[in-house]
């Protein structure tokens, strides 16, 4: 996932996880935690309408999900950046519940859908309450592996809370290298309301070529360095996730 937060004017703080989700949820009884830190290395370098700037910033999310049933999970974060010349200063809070149709339904594709709601402080979104609506499409075959996620949101408190729904679709195509080595490619976009698009300058488009390891079933690592398509995008980004399954 790629929160945009709803800046279709300019660049700012919205690059907090930056994910292409799967279908599958965390197993009934367990618990996921991972940390997601990116750090913008070429970006927007001003303050815009009051939204701290994206350049030289550090973002750390701690995401913690807990699997109910084997189709139910709940996630929360905790957004943070490190700013230059502010230091470390707390971004907000969101709550992402998610069902999956389950692997006993033996469908082709892999589905599921969450909903996402939190906050987010004024300095750091043009919109302080947002809501998300994510459905999430994916696929393995063989050695390779493919993920849609075409997804909805919407400002519920804010400069945009006025608008419709703005359409941010991502997807992640991937193969097998090595034994436990997946390299891939990430798209993040975000295109405008879905009643009127964005110009495409205005527009956000992201492509990072990342690196998956999967040495065991209880731990996830990716890396990948993002390189901005418009102006509207930031130019180039580092981010890693890290996480441990309990």
């Amino acid at each position: 996932m790629f929160l945009w937060w709803l800046t279709p004017t300019g660049r700012g703080q919205d690059n907090y996880e930056i994910q292409v989700y799967g279908s599958e949820t965390v197993a009934a009884g367990r618990t996921m935690v991972e940390l997601h830190s990116n750090f913008t290395i070429e970006g927007e370098g001003d303050k815009i309408n009051g939204v701290f700037p994206s350049r030289h910033a550090l973002h750390e999310t701690l995401e913690i999900t807990q699997g109910f049933t084997p189709w139910f999970e709940t996630g929360f974060y905790v957004f943070s950046s490190v700013q230059p010349g502010q230091g470390w200063l707390w971004v907000g809070d969101h709550i992402r519940p998610r069902v999956r149709i389950p692997e006993a339904w033996q469908w082709p594709l892999g589905l599921s859908l969450s909903t996402e709601v939190g906050f987010q402080q004024r300095s750091f979104s043009e919109d302080t309450w947002t809501w998300e609506l994510r459905p999430i499409i994916d696929k393995q075959w063989g050695r390779w592996y493919f993920a849609l996620n075409p997804a909805l949101e919407k400002s519920l408190q804010g400069t945009h809370s006025n608008q419709p729904f703005a359409f941010a679709p991502s997807c992640k195509i991937s193969v097998e290298l090595f034994k436990a080595i997946d390299v891939g490619l990430e798209y993040y976009s975000s295109l405008g309301t879905i009643t009127h698009f964005d110009r495409w300058e205005a527009q956000q488009h992201q492509i990072f070529p990342t690196v998956d390891l999967n040495l065991s079933p209880d731990w996830e690592f990716n890396f990948g360095v993002g390189f901005g398509l418009t102006r509207g995008t930031d130019d180039l980004v580092v981010k890693m996730i890290l996480g441990r399954r309990f």
